[in-house]
């Protein structure tokens, strides 16, 4: 009895384990927006200004320096993105810009918090400085 009890209640944590923590699924960026070129020079001032918008819109849930850990990061139903990993730094500019404008999911669209393009560059910009 104590056998099916323990296994019992082992499933129901799993369960509510997965659902806590879905993986996140894949997010596919359309050809011609992961093909666009940044237009913004990655220089001191747009990487400073980038740090200055991560720190008030995406350090609550990717973390300050950008491993996913932020203090809201745990309400969410999928994890916020390490951004330090390889395979993130690898996504090019343009598709960086797309997720963060689009958004989806846990992740909200940047377009109306953040209407001037220059500033979603100027995150990507930050974003290239989180690898580990």
């Amino acid at each position: 009895m104590k056998q099916v009890i323990t296994l019992s209640l082992l499933a129901v944590f799993v369960i509510a384990a997965s659902f806590t923590f879905m993986p996140n699924k894949p997010w596919p960026v359309p050809d011609k927006d992961a093909k666009k070129a940044n237009p913004v020079k990655t220089d001191a001032a747009s990487v400073s200004a980038g740090k200055a918008l991560w720190s008030t819109h995406c350090s609550s849930c990717h973390g300050k320096t950008g491993l996913g850990d932020g203090s809201k990061a745990a309400q969410l139903k999928t994890q916020p993105e390490d951004m330090s990993k390889a395979l993130v730094q690898s996504l090019s500019d343009g598709a960086l810009f797309y997720k963060l404008s689009e958004g989806r999911d846990d992740m909200p669209s940047f377009k109306k918090k953040l209407p001037e393009e220059e500033d979603r560059w100027n995150l990507v910009n930050y974003m290239r400085t989180l690898k580990k």
